[in-house]
């Protein structure tokens, strides 16, 4: 794929992405073939600012949890009312991180399943 797609990819959605990986994200992106790119559009990536906000209102009950598809966290914490607060605490400071891992693994999983799908049938080239 050409690099101004690449960099406009970025430009537009880095922020929901580790800062550490983005190398990594930029090669896999390269790798890509031009008319598999628009399926990176279907990917609903979470804002990070925006799950501060939910941990911070909601984050007691679980709801960053389960939004982030912890499902059992998110019912140990609504069992425990975020851990008489002090998880819900902890989880002001992690979960901006824990987002952007958790795009990150939602981004390669989807090129996982581009890679696997791909018509020439090569399943041992790695994006």
């Amino acid at each position: 794929m050409n690099s101004d797609k690449i960099d406009m990819y970025l430009v537009a959605n880095g922020k929901f992405f580790p800062g550490e990986k983005m190398p990594l994200i930029k090669e896999k992106l390269r790798l890509l073939p031009d008319e598999q790119f628009g399926i990176l559009h279907t990917l609903q990536l979470k804002d990070p600012t925006n799950m501060l906000l939910f941990s911070f209102f909601l984050g007691h009950l679980g709801v960053d949890r389960f939004m982030l598809g912890d499902t059992v966290l998110g019912i140990l914490k609504l069992i425990t009312l975020g851990g008489c607060l002090v998880w819900w605490f902890i989880d002001l400071f992690l979960v901006r991180d824990n987002t952007k891992e958790a795009n990150y693994n939602k981004f390669m999983e989807i090129l996982y399943r581009v890679n696997l799908g791909s018509p020439s049938g090569n399943h041992s080239q790695s994006l």
